[in-house]
């Protein structure tokens, strides 16, 4: 596994404007090493003890997000470093957040989970619950926080247009949050959907952020 050339042959694929995510989960910081030498700075993990160890072991300007299901109880081990949290599905988790990146002293981005897929495995605010979110003023009640837009997962599945209606409807939401009058508008402009098989059609739909891990670091240690 090459993960310089598949670093590069993915980054080739990717127009201006969309970031790449290196997906780092159930992978050593022996391998993260490498595709941080190979250039990669932007690395998102599901597990807050994985992330807690790996963190202090490799290079200080890597960029951390934070994809998985997150427990309030935890969010104090990641809050000194997270950069991004792209996985909020819950007010009380944004309470959470909020309360800990007040305690570091800092302003923690993040981004609003959305359940776009037809499975129930999957997590996030329904689009119903998302539009009620940003029209109210819970936002207004925390000011260590940084909504900087949405996220959402696809169904597994082999149905690219199904994958792709899933990723359209996740685009139209963000659009019709981005025109209403919360606060931090400004800075709400991430769309963060495609993975490694699916990521060419997000982009089509209009990802700003593709999270990728096995097409970089093939097939997880688990």
């Amino acid at each position: 596994m090459d993960i310089k050339e598949n670093l590069s042959k993915i980054k080739s694929t990717l127009p201006e404007g969309v970031r790449l995510i290196a997906v780092s989960k159930f992978h050593p910081a022996e391998t993260v090493k490498e595709a941080y030498d190979a250039g990669q700075r932007i690395f998102a993990e599901s597990r807050v003890q994985e992330l807690a160890a790996k963190q202090p072991a490799l290079p200080g300007d890597i960029e951390w997000h934070f994809i998985g299901t997150l427990q309030t109880n935890k969010v104090r081990h990641i809050a000194p470093f997270i950069s991004m949290i792209q996985s909020v599905d819950s007010i009380k988790l944004l309470r959470e957040i909020n309360r800990q990146a007040e305690n570091c002293g800092r302003t923690i981005r993040l981004l609003i989970e959305v359940h776009i897929a037809g499975e129930d495995t999957k997590h996030g605010f329904s689009t119903g619950e998302c539009r009620a979110l940003f029209a109210g003023d819970v936002f207004k009640q925390f000011a260590c926080i940084q909504v900087c837009g949405l996220m959402g997962m696809a169904t597994f599945t082999g149905d690219t247009e199904q994958i792709r209606r899933e990723f359209g409807t996740l685009r139209t939401l963000f659009n019709e949050i981005k025109s209403m009058p919360f606060t931090g508008h400004p800075l709400f402009t991430e769309l963060s959907m495609g993975m490694s098989d699916d990521y060419r059609t997000a982009i089509g739909e209009g990802s700003t952020m593709v999270r990728i891990g096995t097409g970089i670091f093939g097939v997880r240690q688990y």
